[in-house]
């Protein structure tokens, strides 16, 4: 019953504390977005979620581990939630109206064939760095991983390799580009 209680207690400390702190952790997550106000909610939204999640452990009578100003631990909350959010990829995408133009199939062609038999002539572990590293937008960590090599041994390789590329198909390269 005690527990009861003071878990109610708690829930309607919370509720007072989020209504109090919102709009000012709206205006800073605003400030943040750059002026993005549903991205701005939805940081607010998690700060609120992580904070009441936490909230018992936050608020324990007499706990060293409790914090003082609830108010700056939300706001400490909201920043490393945004940059969370700012690592991830999909941060940068914005939607489109009119979607981009595809390229004309021919040429695409033309040039996949001759990247094809270019990279045919390099030997198969340069080959598997470069596609690794170029095609599958691997880092050197992940690659040196798969191809069971050191991370400086594969950036040593794929510049070699590029070298390689770049010599064997020269002026091939720049025409088939450009047209």
């Amino acid at each position: 019953m005690v527990t009861a209680r003071r878990r109610a207690a708690a829930e309607e400390e919370f509720a007072a504390f989020a209504a109090a702190r919102s709009g000012q952790l709206y205006r800073s997550a605003y400030f943040l977005t750059g002026g993005d106000a549903h991205l701005a909610e939805d940081l607010v939204q998690d700060t609120l979620a992580r904070m009441y999640a936490q909230w018992h452990r936050l608020h324990r009578p007499g706990w060293a581990g409790g914090i003082e100003n609830a108010a700056g631990y939300a706001q400490t909350v909201l920043v490393r939630a945004f940059l969370t959010h700012q690592r991830r990829r999909s941060s940068t995408e914005r939607p489109s109206q009119v979607l981009p133009e595809p390229p004309p199939r021919e040429q695409d062609q033309t040039l996949r064939l001759v990247l094809v038999d270019a990279l045919a002539e390099l030997p198969p572990r340069d080959r598997a760095v470069v596609v690794l590293r170029y095609w599958e937008d691997r880092s050197v960590e992940e690659t040196a991983a798969i191809v069971k090599d050191s991370s400086a041994a594969v950036r040593s390789r794929c510049t070699r390799a590029l070298a390689r590329l770049r010599a064997q198909l020269g002026s091939e390269l720049a025409e088939l580009v450009r047209s």
